[in-house]
């Protein structure tokens, strides 16, 4: 009996330590291709996980929109259906309103000013408010600062007027457009192109980066606008289902290590632009500088009219930020 149970006891240890043993595999969504700086962002994640948690930690990352639109995938981690969803900050919105101060036109100075933010004051408000909707947000990529890509040159904001320009469909750019005079155009981004072709639009706006990525210079595109109009982050949002699959003594070094994934994203990011840029000049792209101010004060003016308001605690958050980093 005695080496029965003597066994049976070594088998019980050794079904335990082989379950130990196997690492615990996230699936993370993402919508932008392989090809992106984003997607090689999300593979320096996955590296720095597996090296911080010894390969306890395996993250397979599933690009190019395959697990469904941001707003979608999203939904599923909150639902605890998707271990990790990566969305545009707007998108996240939908369930954090006060997150849409972030949408504002020119609410950050440089990039280092945008990071801090979601690195401390802000990034602790959003953080309180997504877990009660069972996520978590454990890091940023960011598309960053966004210009105009456009058919037509616009030199000065009397360039926009009549501008039929798809955006983002959120308070702070419709707010900015209208008041540079454009026509702000409600569209799926996998639209733009075919919508640039027929004409239905004349202009849209993103990083530089996905200018030449979606090759919009085919669609007709010959004018970059330097207007750096907007910053766009790219939370990154586990599941409290995956949360609670991480042992405690790896939480830690988990959540550093996707730092660290995000601040080399952050650097390829800078890298593709400044690639790209050359890239579209050299197939026949023209750059315009504009005048930020004018732009600046009419939009200023537009959220005046429109008596546009945040919340004092979140306001107070950014100020900080912009008081932090000059």
């Amino acid at each position: 009996m005695k080496k029965f149970l003597a066994v049976l006891l070594f088998v019980v240890l050794l079904s335990v330590s082989a379950e130990a043993a196997r690492p615990i595999r996230f699936t993370m969504s993402l919508g932008d291709n392989e090809q992106s700086n984003y997607y090689k962002g999300a593979q320096a994640i996955v590296k720095e996980v597996s090296d911080a948690t010894e390969g306890r930690i395996v993250i397979n990352v599933r690009a190019g929109g395959t697990l469904g639109g941001e707003a979608d995938t999203l939904d599923m981690a909150i639902q605890g259906d998707l271990d990790i969803a990566t969305c545009a900050n707007s998108v996240l919105a939908n369930y954090i309103p006060e997150m849409a101060i972030l949408d504002q036109a020119f609410l950050w100075d440089s990039q280092a000013q945008a990071n801090y933010a979601v690195t401390h004051e802000v990034g602790e408000l959003i953080q309180k408010k997504a877990m009660p909707h069972g996520i978590r947000v454990i890091g940023y990529l960011e598309s960053g600062f966004r210009d105009v890509f456009s058919k037509r040159p616009v030199e000065k904001m009397a360039d926009f007027n009549g501008l039929k320009i798809r955006t983002m469909q959120n308070q702070g750019q419709l707010q900015a457009f209208t008041s540079f005079g454009a026509n702000p155009i409600a569209l799926a981004a996998g639209e733009q192109f075919t919508a640039l072709q027929q004409g239905t639009i004349d202009a849209c706006e993103n990083a530089v980066s996905n200018c030449w990525i979606n090759k919009f210079y085919e669609a007709g595109v010959n004018s970059v606008i330097n207007t750096k109009h907007c910053f766009v982050y790219i939370p990154i949002c586990i599941s409290d289902n995956a949360w609670n699959r991480i042992p405690e003594d790896l939480r830690d070094k988990f959540v550093e290590a996707v730092q660290r994934g995000c601040e080399q994203q952050w650097q390829f990011l800078n890298e593709a632009n400044a690639e790209t840029t050359e890239l579209l000049k050299g197939v026949g792209v023209k750059f315009y500088d504009i005048d930020i101010n004018e732009l600046k004060t009419a939009y200023a003016e537009k959220q005046k009219a429109d008596g546009t308001t945040y919340d004092p605690e979140w306001v107070a958050a950014v100020e900080a930020a912009r008081a932090a980093v000059k």
